[in-house]
């Protein structure tokens, strides 16, 4: 349940910070029956438990009109009672300008108005206040349940607001239609002024113009190119330094004589030996 309860407070706050510009540190208009429900029920620290749920740190507010009520109450021999009103006097106090004390709730409407400049997010445990709240674009309400606290999910109303919002920034204003118009006819005018112009000086171009084609005719008939074409390299032969001249004999003649005559002596000397070999015997059979 935890996890779930993270992604869909995960989603809410996506929603408000995308849609109508919620900013980290976020603002929490705390009313005074939420700071007693947080006392009575321990969850402290207070900014801690709220950043838990938004996933962002958090500050703290109040109004002076609300601290009022809690005093008017006069439970002062509550201790709870005397700690909410410490709690409530320690956290910020949000500008009101209220001569006379109101309630909490018409004076956290009042602060928050119709578009809530402030970007405040409403922590109250009232719950005619908060479907006040949800009907105010971009305002998201905190409450708790014992130790839990849980953000409320946004209204129709808000999301409606999100989706006109979002057609009228497709479509052009009367404003954006009017000054497109006005530009079209000056473009319109300058077009025209210039065509004017080339109509006068339309005689001088036709000139030019033949003056280029005569040029190309000669320059094809003389078989000059415009454009260089670069001739692709082939495949060469290897470098004739590189290379081993081939031995060229003087007298091919006088070399195989002499081949000749070399192979003639071995065959002689061969014989020799052979008869010599022949001629001798062994020493034991003369004995």
């Amino acid at each position: 349940m935890r996890v779930k309860k993270q992604r869909r407070h995960r989603k809410i706050v996506r929603f408000y910070t995308a849609c109508y510009g919620l900013r980290q540190p976020y603002k929490v208009l705390c009313d005074v029956n939420f700071v007693h429900h947080l006392v009575v029920n321990r969850i402290t620290p207070a900014d801690k438990a709220l950043a838990n749920i938004l996933g962002a740190p958090v500050m703290l507010f109040t109004t002076k009109c609300a601290i009022s009520e809690l005093k008017k109450q006069d439970l002062r021999h509550v201790p709870s009672h005397s700690q909410a009103l410490e709690a409530a006097e320690s956290l910020i106090t949000a500008r009101c300008d209220h001569e006379r004390a109101m309630s909490a709730d018409d004076c956290i409407m009042d602060i928050i108005g119709q578009n809530n400049p402030e970007h405040f997010l409403v922590a109250t445990q009232h719950a005619d206040l908060r479907e006040k709240i949800l009907k105010i674009p971009g305002v998201p309400a905190i409450y708790a349940l014992r130790t839990a606290l849980f953000l409320e999910s946004p209204s129709a109303a808000q999301r409606h607001f999100v989706k006109t919002s979002e057609e009228q920034r497709l479509h052009m204003t009367d404003l954006e239609y009017e000054m497109l118009t006005k530009g079209t006819k000056n473009m319109s005018t300058t077009h025209q002024e210039k065509d004017l112009s080339d109509e006068d000086g339309f005689g001088d171009q036709n000139l030019e113009v033949q003056a280029v084609a005569k040029k190309h005719t000669a320059r094809k008939g003389l078989g000059v190119k415009d454009k260089v074409q670069f001739k692709r390299k082939k495949a060469k032969g290897p470098n004739p330094l590189s290379c081993k001249k081939k031995k060229t004999l003087k007298n091919p003649d006088l070399h195989s004589v002499q081949e000749r005559k070399d192979g003639d002596a071995t065959l002689r000397s061969r014989k020799k030996r052979n008869r010599s070999r022949k001629g001798k015997r062994p020493v034991e059979a003369e004995s």
